[in-house]
């Protein structure tokens, strides 16, 4: 019976380690599965991690080569722009010539320039007609300006910084001293409206009326070349514009243009203006001032030095000097040099 008891304590001790130690084993399998899984987890997520990482700086990669890809196009394409530019500007495309000239050359000026653009497509003219005088104190106020075409030496001397200080006191330097030339020669007429009764027939029967001051007598300004040829002339006769002025017998016209139309229109008696001029308005002229009188009219011409288009005004200039130009000009009364 002791025996028998012993042995079942015994068998019972052995089933309680033989479970003990399956619990253990199951509990120990069970760590190492949760284990593994949480390893497995973590792998995957640095997996996903490593991927995600991978795609983000793929894609920044790929931003970043398409930002410098529309930048490298974009300075191609300007460099195509501005390669297109310096292009048509050395071919001479759309070129304006600004060009400022005596009143007394507007005829032929426009006439010259048709011709000239129609040999050189591409070029054409903004002309500024109006007194020598002004045009140079438009010049010399910053006007933007190419060609000056001067109905007198003063105003281009005034503008000249090789001219004499006694002509250019302040030493203004505006025109390219290489390009000037004398391009023309004009003549200073006294003209009288059609149909005139007053005798007026010569400069020195001009002077006789002037002197009895029984007429009206027009002339251009003090800083109008053709004005200044006037003055001459009348310093010739030896009377005094001054007085005249002031007893009513003269008055004036800021540039010839202004003088001839006082003149075509009969609102004066006489009027001095240039052979040329005249002849555009139909007016006959009654006598010509000589040499003795007034000096030459020499209409000198130059590329200004900050002119925006100096190759094209130079070769308009040397156009104007052509046998062809010389044409236009002789036929209404210049005479080119």
């Amino acid at each position: 019976m002791k025996l028998k008891n012993v042995a079942v304590t015994v068998a019972a001790l052995v089933l309680a380690v033989s479970m003990t130690a399956c619990g253990s084993s199951s509990s120990t399998a069970a760590s190492t599965s949760e284990a593994a899984s949480a390893q497995s987890e973590t792998s995957a997520s640095s997996a996903v991690a490593e991927e995600n990482s991978a795609s983000s700086e793929a894609a920044s990669e790929a931003a970043s080569s398409e930002a410098a890809s529309e930048v490298s196009s974009e300075a191609a394409s300007s460099e195509a722009a501005s390669s297109e530019a310096a292009s048509s500007e050395a071919a001479g495309e759309s070129v304006e010539l600004i060009v400022f000239a005596a009143a007394s050359l507007t005829e032929t000026l426009n006439a010259i320039a048709e011709t000239y653009s129609a040999q050189n497509p591409g070029v054409t003219f903004r002309f500024n007609f109006d007194s020598s005088g002004t045009l140079k104190t438009q010049i010399q106020e910053g006007a933007d300006c190419d060609l000056f075409l001067s109905a007198g030496q003063k105003q281009m001397n005034q503008l000249d910084i090789t001219a004499s200080a006694d002509v250019n006191p302040d030493g203004l330097d505006f025109v390219d001293s290489a390009t000037r030339v004398d391009l023309l020669e004009n003549k200073v007429v006294l003209c009288v409206p059609e149909g005139s009764d007053k005798g007026i027939d010569s400069f020195d029967a001009l002077a006789e009326h002037l002197k009895a001051e029984d007429i009206l007598f027009c002339m251009g300004n003090s800083d109008v070349p053709v004005g200044q040829y006037t003055q001459k002339i009348l310093a010739y006769y030896d009377l005094d514009e001054e007085a005249l002025a002031a007893a009513g017998v003269i008055t004036y016209g800021s540039n010839v243009k202004e003088v001839t139309t006082q003149i075509s229109e009969g609102s004066v008696d006489a009027g001095v203006v240039y052979c040329t001029d005249a002849y555009s308005a139909d007016l006959t002229p009654v006598d010509e001032a000589t040499a003795e009188m007034c000096g030459q009219v020499i209409y000198p011409a130059a590329v200004l030095k900050a002119a925006p288009n100096a190759e094209a005004a130079r070769e308009f200039l040397a156009y104007l000097q052509t046998d062809r130009a010389a044409t236009v000009f002789e036929s209404v009364g210049f005479t080119a040099m």
